[in-house]
This record gives structure tokens, C-alpha cells and sequence, in this order.
């Protein structure tokens, strides 16, 4: 089996897995390099290649520091290691991007050119949902067709019939969650609203929601920092949850905070682009 074959596999196994990781892989070559064009690497979050191999420390430094920018913000990159005379002709300094390629400079003897594809590939997003309320409903299935891993916790008497959710909890008991970048919303409507707000601010998240009214947060805000949750916390929680579309139906008001998530997830990707 070709060390090719091996790298693809070992990216099978860890999508199947939902791990973090980044593909990268020599597209071209100009004269002497150590890898050649076609050779791939695996590189874990922590810098570490785990498999494959795209030549030594000529561009592996490069490559890892594009690979770690690469899984904060979700978006591929092209690296090309270059000779320092070959970067002066094109008027470019290490380090700079243009055109979408990241340039570095060659410092070893052989002077090659090695330009690097560096991919992300990153879990699906967490979705996690308290309550069974319609809203609740709804969002867990709008949530998995946008490629989502949904998680939703609600007592079982509480549920009319099985929502479409990767993970079922029988309880607000969160426990041990899907590994992945991570938004939490608490539908309860009504049943065991303060206990499924207490039980979403024990879990770290990029955004907290709560469907109701501004007037009901407050309340809800009150009886909890009288419980000695941390206020600060409390206030990070966006009420009432989803953009304003002028949301009626349980459909709709999905639909609006899967958008206000959209723009939360998505946030450092736009600037990324626009940079």
C-alpha cells in the first residue's frame, strides 16, 4: 500500500471520527525539492503530522503556521516556498499573502519552489437544544440539513414524538457533548425554564439563546443570580433569540436564530475574505 493510500485512509477514518484536522498537499514543484508534487500530509491541531510527509523544515514551518490559522478560521489556504531571489523578483516579502498565496521564503541549500494546498477539515457544528417545545422541533430538524450534529435535551414526557436529533437526552442534564464548535439554545417555552437556562450556562459555547421575551429573561435573570450564577454570564445569553424577521410560526422563528447562528459561525470566514 502506497504511503497516498495509507494518508487517505487515515483522512476516512477521521472524518468518520468528527476530528479536527488538515490535508496538506504539494501542487507543484519547480526544480529540487524534497516532496514532490502529489505528496500529502496529516496535521493534527496540536502541529503534530501524524501521517504523510510534504519534505522537512524548508517549508514545513510554513505549512504548519497556515494549517493552524486554517483550523481557527475554516478556510483553505495556498502556501508557496519560495528562494529568497525568486520572492525579490516577484516584489513580494515572506510572510506576505497575494492573491490569495501565502508566500515564505526557502532558506535551504537545494533553492526549490514548493507550492502547498493546506485544507481544513473540521467536525460538524454542535447544536445543542433544550426543551421540546414546536420551536425546539423545528430547529433540530432545520439545524441537521445545514449539516449540523443535533443534540436535544428535554424530559421525555415532554415529547409528542422522537425529533430528528443525532443525540437524545432524557433530561436538562447536558452531560459529556459532541467535541465541535458549539451553539446552545434553550427552547422550554414555559416547562423548566429556569432549570434548562441553568443547565445551557454550564456549557461552554460561541453563542447562548433564550426563546422568549425580553420581559421573561429579566425574571429569569433575577431568580438566577440569586442562585449565584455569575450575572456576566447570564447577560451573554441573546433573549429573544433569532434575528428579527418578523418571525410567527415555530418554523420561522427556527429559521431566524439558524440565521443568527449562520452569522455567528460564519463571522471570521466573511473577514477572512474581505482581508
Amino acid at each position: 500500500m502506497s504511503a497516498h493510500v495509507e494518508v487517505m485512509d487515515l483522512v476516512a477514518q477521521m472524518k468518520a471520527a468528527e476530528e479536527a484536522f488538515v490535508l496538506a498537499t504539494v501542487v507543484r514543484t519547480v526544480s529540487v525539492t524534497a516532496a514532490k508534487a502529489g505528496a500529502k500530509a496529516i496535521i493534527r491541531p496540536d502541529g503534530r503530522i501524524v501521517a504523510g510527509w510534504i519534505g522537512g523544515g524548508c517549508a514545513k514551518g510554513a505549512v504548519l503556521k497556515a494549517a493552524r490559522e486554517a483550523l481557527a478560521d475554516g478556510e483553505p489556504r495556498m502556501v508557496s516556498v519560495r528562494p529568497e531571489d525568486l520572492l525579490a523578483e516577484l516584489g513580494v516579502r515572506p510572510g506576505e499573502t497575494r492573491e490569495g498565496v501565502r508566500f515564505a521564503s526557502n532558506l535551504c541549500p537545494s533553492k526549490g519552489t514548493m507550492d502547498i494546498f493546506v485544507e481544513p477539515v473540521l467536525p460538524h457544528p454542535s447544536l445543542v437544544i433544550l426543551g421540546a417545545s414546536p420551536v425546539a422541533v423545528s430547529l433540530a430538524a432545520q439545524a441537521r440539513t445545514l449539516g449540523y450534529h443535533v443534540t436535544l435535551a428535554a424530559p421525555a414526557v415532554d415529547l409528542v414524538s422522537p425529533p430528528e436529533a443525532d443525540l437524545l437526552l432524557p433530561s436538562f442534564a447536558l452531560g459529556e457533548l459532541y467535541q465541535a464548535r458549539r451553539f446552545v439554545v434553550v427552547s422550554t417555552q414555559g416547562k423548566g425554564d429556569e432549570a434548562a437556562l441553568k443547565s445551557a450556562l454550564s456549557v461552554a459555547a460561541d453563542y447562548h439563546a433564550f426563546v422568549g421575551s425580553r420581559r421573561k429573561m429579566a425574571a429569569l435573570r433575577e431568580r438566577l443570580v440569586a442562585e449565584g450564577i455569575d450575572a456576566a454570564a447570564i447577560d451573554r445569553v441573546k433573549a429573544p433569540a433569532g434575528l428579527d424577521l418578523g418571525a410567527i410560526t415555530p418554523e420561522e422563528i427556527a429559521m431566524s436564530i439558524l440565521a443568527e447562528i449562520t452569522v455567528e459561525r460564519r463571522r471570521g470566514q466573511r473577514e477572512s475574505r474581505r482581508a
